[in-house]
């Protein structure tokens, strides 16, 4: 009972992990799919939305208001606008511009604006650690016959939750809306998209906007979670989402949610059964045998390039 438990109790913690990483993930899978590029200024951007909704949360506490909910509603709202605007700012500062050029300019664009927000939050915050309120506490915690304690707290139960209403929402909007429906035909033909009347552009900026948005949704919560963020808070964590996005098949929103559940899994289990030193060492192992068995990723389809 008591391995049982243990091993609940690391499975519950990647599960966590992975669906916060499923989040950020979104964003890297949904440009690729939609322009064939990879976004690296995306973690800083989930970074500045955690450091958007404290300085939120900071602001509504000392003007006295108590009721969580509201401060919770209020700081995601915040959060997720300074990072959609910031990721527009990004697509039409950094991507744009070089647009249809060799692949390697907008990739070192983007790396470019990675580094400036980087700094420019360290210049704005400093670069020490800053405490994030823990806001949700509390939760359920399981145990037989004096063995391990299983813990559920409420933070990974709202994590859960919130994860799956944003994935939820996210593909109705895709299937469904007309927005939506755009950018599928901006992602199977962008040239043909354009003649049939479709403004590419702004599907090109909704598409930034959006991954962004739920970029700054893990930022609150992963900011809750840990406790604490710093300027280098997103680059670890885009980091770890980019290996989820093209370990589910980058170009697939299933196999991003996927894929940051692996990834989320694996590393918990290396921390609870070998040590925390080495889950780096096996998620990015378990990244490259995918790619030398799989390349295109769990779910990711092979591109068809016709004459």
């Amino acid at each position: 009972m008591q391995d049982l438990l243990y091993f609940s109790q690391q499975l519950i913690n990647g599960l966590t992990i992975g669906s916060a990483y499923a989040l950020i993930a979104i964003g890297y899978t949904m440009v690729y799919g939609i322009i064939g590029m990879i976004n690296f200024a995306h973690g800083e951007i989930y970074m500045i939305g955690a450091y958007t909704a404290l300085i939120a949360i900071t602001g509504l506490t000392a003007l006295g208001l108590a009721w969580l909910p509201l401060i919770l509603v209020v700081a995601l709202l915040c959060a997720m606008l300074v990072s959609s605007s910031m990721g527009w700012a990004v697509e039409r500062v950094a991507y744009r511009p070089v647009r249809g050029r060799h692949r390697l300019i907008p990739l070192i664009s983007a790396i470019g604006m990675s580094i400036f927000l980087q700094n420019y939050v360290h210049l704005a915050q400093g670069s020490r650690n800053v405490g994030f309120p823990a806001l949700i506490e509390g939760g359920f915690n399981f145990s037989a016959d004096g063995a391990f304690e299983m813990s559920l707290s409420y933070m990974q139960i709202t994590i859960f939750v919130t994860t799956l209403i944003c994935m939820t929402v996210l593909s109705l909007f895709i299937s469904r809306s007309r927005t939506g429906r755009a950018c599928r035909a901006v992602s199977q033909d962008l040239g043909m998209a354009s003649l049939l009347g479709i403004d590419t552009n702004r599907i090109i900026s909704a598409t930034f906007i959006i991954g962004a948005a739920l970029a700054a949704v893990a930022g609150l919560l992963l900011g809750m979670y840990y406790g604490s963020i710093d300027p280098l808070f997103g680059f670890i964590a885009g980091l770890k989402a980019f290996t989820a996005a093209v370990l589910g098949g980058i170009g697939s929103i299933p196999g991003a949610m996927l894929g940051g559940l692996i990834l989320g899994v694996a590393e918990s289990m290396t921390s609870g059964y070998l040590s925390g030193e080495y889950k780096d060492v096996v998620s990015f192992g378990l990244l490259i045998l995918i790619l030398l068995f799989k390349p295109t990723g769990l779910l990711g389809k092979p591109e068809v390039e016709k004459i």
